[in-house]
């Protein structure tokens, strides 16, 4: 039998603390230790885990698998977790009690999984654990810390928001240092001097090119079926505005990727917009950004840069 090939696929990982919500869980590990932790899992095997901060992200993800053909999805979303298999055995459970079709899974007792990502095609790692997620990133890898609270369910909305910062997450943080250091005035001279020069690739820019080639899927099942309504729907979110948008733009037509949506806010805050557009999960390299859209909406913060170097 062949190997199973992940290079033509959207592989993401996702630590349990990211996917289902193990509050209750962590305060036993931390309060009463490893083995009450054990006894505690073992106890509450068949007791379902309630969906956490990324869930609701995954399960529409993964629901696109059904543009592909039967056993061979677009989608592959891979279990990274610290648990070892024994404890992670309740993580299973929870999955295929909400009927997730997630049937792959590394556990690594106490130990970060993410030095697994490149093994496995990964373009994103989720994680509740703050640590897990700087490590991963100060690795050269794309890996985010989820915050907030789980995207309140919707049955009838079958759709998948995903809303992204410009710099430090598609793009990479050069202008951002020179806004730091010079102020708003020399980053809008600075980005009209460089207009038509791209950025060079931020953390996540190859996770939205993934999510690109889902989206172009979506444009032949329109175009073989004019009934089919299009569930994917990819926006921009950033403090940029005029004149300082037009490299953004630029350097996503140069990369090869697209959005559906752009919002140059030029300071407004975020988290207004996000009351509105409603994404079931935002990326931002600024905890000061997150701390308000975390209120309302799935957040994740990409620690990517040198504002995040002596960032709590």
């Amino acid at each position: 039998m062949p190997p199973y090939e992940l290079a033509d696929r959207l592989v993401i990982g996702v630590a349990s603390s990211a996917l289902f919500d193990l509050e209750e869980s962590d305060a036993v590990f931390r309060e009463q230790g490893e083995e009450a932790y054990r006894a505690y899992q073992e106890e509450n095997l068949d007791n379902t885990l309630r969906p956490g901060v990324a869930f609701a992200f995954v399960q529409r993800l993964l629901s696109l698998n059904d543009l592909g053909d039967p056993g061979d999805p677009l989608v592959e979303v891979i279990i990274l977790s610290r648990n070892d298999p024994d404890t992670g055995l309740r993580v299973m459970r929870s999955i295929q009690a909400h009927d997730l079709p997630i049937t792959r899974a590394v556990f690594m007792q106490g130990r970060s999984p993410h030095p697994f990502m490149t093994a496995f095609n990964m373009s994103l790692f989720l994680s509740a654990n703050g640590d897990d997620v700087r490590e991963a990133v100060a690795a050269g890898l794309p890996a985010g810390h989820v915050l907030g609270s789980p995207h309140a369910d919707d049955p009838v909305d079958r759709d998948l928001r995903i809303a992204f910062d410009f710099d430090g997450v598609l793009a990479g943080d050069a202008s951002e240092q020179v806004y730091q250091t010079g102020g708003l005035e020399e980053f809008r001279a600075h980005e009209a001097r460089n207009a038509a020069t791209p950025h060079d690739p931020g953390p996540l820019r190859d996770f939205l090119a993934s999510v690109n080639r889902i989206q172009r899927r979506e444009e032949q099942r329109r175009r073989d079926d004019p009934d089919y309504r299009i569930r994917v729907h990819v926006s921009i979110v950033t403090a940029r505005s005029a004149p300082t948008h037009e490299r953004a733009v630029t350097s996503l037509k140069k990369w090869g990727v697209t959005v559906n949506d752009a919002f140059f806010l030029g300071g407004i805050e975020k988290g207004a917009v996000m009351k509105v557009l409603n994404p079931h999960i935002f990326f931002d390299d600024q905890v000061t950004h997150l701390e308000r859209t975390s209120r309302t909406t799935p957040s994740v913060h990409v620690p990517f840069g040198k504002i995040n170097e002596t960032a709590p």
